[in-house]
């Protein structure tokens, strides 16, 4: 593989870092605090309210259940309104964090969801408010959980990112489909598939490490705690 090839392969994959990387950081920021609400929103838990719960319910499942190359050109009118353009890599941050968002806010809904209610109920006891419930107790007890359920959207995302490289989002699948594809350059295309093996295990990796780095401090935490 030439220089001139291998340059393009290094800023392909630095433009797939910073899409995905972008896209994971706001679709987190967002979606963990929509699970926390659709939790604590629930029935019989802090602050129940069906009617709010069931309507974010109702909205995270739409986002889920569509495809993300059609959300992708659905909300091209928002992507412009964003960022201007529905071209290039900065334009493909914003359908992968709009895919992104909801998957993140069930995941960690999922691992809050697994906090003992028993600490709920003890921390209700001792006379603790709705938000030091959130902040106290079902965050610091589902972190592990919930980074791992962000490095599987980092995954997800990587082919996603691929995906929006498709339609103009740049990227090592951009790079893939105009060599690797459309100029028939096989090396170009196995190239862009080793790399992007490597990133996803990496990612997984290292995910997989943060997660079990949490969850025995949570473990020595709790046994300081007794």
């Amino acid at each position: 593989m030439s220089s001139a090839m291998t340059a393009l392969l290094l800023d392909g994959l630095l433009e797939t870092l910073f899409m995905v990387g972008v896209a994971g950081l706001l679709a987190t920021l967002g979606g963990v605090p929509i699970g926390v609400v659709l939790v604590i929103t629930g029935r019989g838990h802090v602050l129940p309210h069906p009617s709010v719960n069931r309507l974010l319910g109702l909205l995270v499942n739409g986002f889920r259940s569509t495809p993300f190359i059609i959300l992708m050109i659905a909300i091209i009118p928002f992507t412009r309104l964003i960022v201007g353009t529905s071209i290039g890599t900065l334009a493909a941050i914003v359908p992968l964090t709009v895919a992104a968002l909801p998957f993140v806010a069930r995941l960690a809904e999922s691992s809050l969801r697994e906090v003992d209610h028993g600490l709920i109920e003890a921390a209700q006891a001792m006379g603790a408010s709705p938000a030091q419930i959130v902040f106290k107790v079902l965050l610091p007890e589902s972190w592990p959980g919930i980074v791992a359920g962000v490095t599987i959207t980092l995954v997800n995302l990587v082919g996603y990112s691929a995906m929006a490289g498709a339609v103009g989002g740049g990227g090592l699948g951009d790079l893939g489909i105009r060599y690797g594809y459309q100029r028939f350059q096989l090396g170009v295309m196995i190239a862009v598939v080793l790399v992007l093996i490597v990133l996803v295990q990496s990612m997984q990796s290292v995910g997989d490490w943060l997660a079990g780095r949490l969850n025995k401090r949570l473990i020595r935490v709790r046994g300081e705690q007794q």
